[in-house]
């Protein structure tokens, strides 16, 4: 009763918070970074990007009253959380050199690393502390930018948040994280109702690249303290790990600059077959509803079926990639968004 009890405490403070943010916002929108239309863009009219600082003025205040037992405390996350807003906020407002911003994203990730492996991740994992530092840093920087590189059609990547870190928080329904687990999802449920089609604010790159650098702090974390198994998390994000993956693959393997801004993402590329907005939203959140509660299902009913059901998911949405891909190169002009 107690843990219920600051689960539904954060939560409504977490939503709250972020409404009266989001109101703020929208007064002064004209003030905001804007997201400009450009030849990889899927939308047609200026938007504001800001939408991230509502969900931090909801999730921080509470992660703070109910914080996550994360191996090193409030420093393990927050510092390194602190940094990619600060970095993604400036970008968002003036173009950040990619380098200083992967050198920013490499540091938090290394950090968080560090932390994580001292409070004996490496020494439960049974590896030298500077593999485990390692390996946990290319997990969260990749994280981190896989989340950007989804947040590029309406409403998907609020989705995603809201689906995801819920899943996590009913899985650590027993745990000191549930608390700011759901806060952050009740953080993003505001910003969902305005990023939905057609989106009036996006949320800028202040947004999507923490929450995919918190998404695989608790993911790892909960690895580390036992929480879940490591196919949990992954199983939970697949729609969003699969096709970031997939696409930096094949853009690899066709000789592409991998740091180049383009629009050829599964999610992208089916937006641009006719789908808008609206279809893609349909088939990503479906995708990643049908993967979080098969998630739950085996990791309360048969945990053993786990890395099972997390091959089956992935092989289907290979599949759904495979044909949106057919598609694409069937389809000569593909028809226009909006």
């Amino acid at each position: 009763m107690v843990m219920a009890s600051a689960v539904w405490e954060a939560s409504v403070l977490a939503a709250l918070l972020s409404s009266v943010a989001l109101a703020i916002l929208f007064r002064v929108r004209r003030a905001l970074p804007q997201d400009i239309p450009n030849d990889r863009s899927l939308h047609g009219q200026p938007v504001p990007r800001a939408g991230g600082f509502a969900i931090w003025s909801g999730f921080v205040p509470a992660a703070l009253l109910f914080p996550p037992p994360f191996h090193g405390g409030v420093a393990a996350w927050l510092a390194p959380w602190a940094l990619l807003v600060g970095v993604s906020a400036w970008d968002d407002r003036r173009a950040v050199p990619v380098a200083a911003r992967l050198a920013a994203h490499a540091v938090a990730a290394l950090w968080f690393g560090w932390m994580l492996a001292r409070g004996g991740a490496a020494a439960s994992a049974g590896v030298p502390v500077w593999i485990a530092v390692a390996g946990i840093g290319v997990i969260v920087a990749w994280a981190s930018n896989l989340y950007n590189f989804m947040d590029g059609s309406d409403g998907l990547a609020a989705t995603m948040g809201v689906i995801g870190f819920a899943a996590m928080g009913i899985a650590a329904r027993h745990d000191a994280s549930a608390p700011a687990l759901c806060a952050l999802a009740a953080a993003i449920v505001p910003f969902l109702a305005v990023n939905r089609p057609r989106a009036s604010m996006f949320l800028g790159d202040a947004g999507a690249v923490p929450l995919g650098f918190l998404a695989a702090a608790f993911a790892l974390d909960g690895v580390a303290a036992s929480r879940w198994p490591a196919w949990f998390p992954l199983l939970v994000f697949l729609p969003f790990v699969a096709d970031a993956t997939f696409t930096l693959v094949r853009r690899a393997l066709a000789g592409e600059t991998l740091w180049r801004a383009h629009r050829d993402h599964c999610y992208q590329r089916l937006n641009r077959l006719g789908a808008g907005h609206a279809g893609t939203l349909a088939v990503y959140g479906a995708l990643a509803l049908a993967t979080a509660v098969t998630a739950l299902a085996c990791l309360f009913a048969a945990p053993g079926a786990g890395a099972w059901a997390l091959a089956a998911w992935l092989a289907v949405v290979l599949m759904l990639f495979a044909a949106i891909d057919y598609h694409w190169r069937k389809n000569e002009k593909p028809a226009p968004t909006r």
